[in-house]
């Protein structure tokens, strides 16, 4: 059964070109000032449900773009897209906290966007709180907050939710070991009771410890999809 399939997907973003002189610019034509940069180019992907998928690349290879789409954070400009299932994002540190909301108020905020009601987040307010390990700060605005602390109480919401899929995008490079090892465990759970994972991450080792499946891209285009150790021998072996 799938959980998200990608049929000829791509993207494109226009940058504008700023010369350094202002006669330059004045010469320009429209044309000229906007460039075309295409973030993704004809990514086709079948994500079967309870399936843990990794995906890597060099900096600028449209990984994040990638999850952003699926997440309906961004928008494909060519083909299309369906996911099966309540998702669940990891994505930006805090994205959609309401700065002045204590953390409290925050948690009951996210948690409604991810489609869980008053009363299911009263009865898992406590374990949140507890995860996050920020209970003396959960009523002081989230504007206080550290990028820890963010990211503490966004991950602790987002995996309280259950959620059929889950995304994740670097958001374990902030915290501290211990936290760190709390999130990957919980991450271990999710995978073990068939939540569909897609992970993006520099983290060798994480993604060979959380994904069975690795997909690589390059200039947004898709290098190889495959089992994860033979993925991540030809991707190590182009780096170097």
């Amino acid at each position: 059964m799938e959980a998200i399939r990608v049929e000829a997907l791509s993207k494109k973003f226009v940058l504008n070109n700023r010369p350094k002189m202002l006669k330059d610019w004045i010469l320009m034509n429209d044309r000229q000032k906007k460039k075309e940069f295409w973030a993704l180019k004809n990514i086709n992907i079948n994500i079967h449900k309870g399936e843990s998928v990794g995906i890597i690349g060099r900096n600028g290879s449209g990984k994040s773009t990638l999850l952003k789409i699926i997440s309906k954070i961004l928008y494909p400009t060519l083909g299309s897209i369906e996911t099966f299932g309540n998702v669940s994002s990891l994505l930006e540190l805090g994205a959609g906290f309401k700065q002045d909301f204590t953390g409290r108020e925050n948690v009951y905020l996210n948690a409604s966007i991810l489609g869980m009601n008053k009363q299911e987040v009263d009865k898992k307010f406590q374990s949140i709180l507890e995860f996050s390990e920020i209970e003396e700060f959960i009523d002081q605005p989230v504007r206080t907050y550290s990028s820890g602390m963010y990211m503490r109480l966004a991950y602790s919401v987002a995996v309280s939710s259950n959620p059929d899929i889950l995304l994740i995008d670097e958001i374990l490079s902030v915290g501290d070991s211990k936290f760190k090892k709390k999130c990957i465990d919980k991450i271990m759970e999710l995978k073990s009771i068939g939540t569909t994972i897609l992970l993006v991450s520099h983290s060798d080792s994480m993604v060979q410890r959380v994904c069975d499946r690795l997909i690589w891209l390059d200039k947004g285009e898709m290098v190889m999809d495959g089992i994860s150790e033979d993925v991540m021998a030809k991707y190590s072996e182009k780096m170097i």
